[in-house]
């Protein structure tokens, strides 16, 4: 049996304001099934989270091109 999905979640690669992402919005509310569209705000919780991924990711590459001996 396979599972039942009620939304998707849509994850942009970078923030855009909000007025740019109008025309994206109304494309996805265009499409079948799809009942609504909204925003999330960008705020400081996103900001600290990006900021300690990019820190790991960045202790991560350096592991990789400068390997302890």
């Amino acid at each position: 049996m396979t599972d039942r999905l009620n939304a998707l979640i849509v994850v942009l690669d970078k923030d855009i304001r909000d007025d740019d992402a109008q025309p994206l919005m109304d494309a996805i509310k265009m499409m079948k099934g799809v009942i609504s569209v909204s925003g999330s705000v960008a705020d400081s919780e996103s900001v600290v989270a990006e900021s300690r991924v990019r820190s790991q990711l960045s202790k991560k590459l350096w592991e990789v091109l400068y390997p302890k001996k």
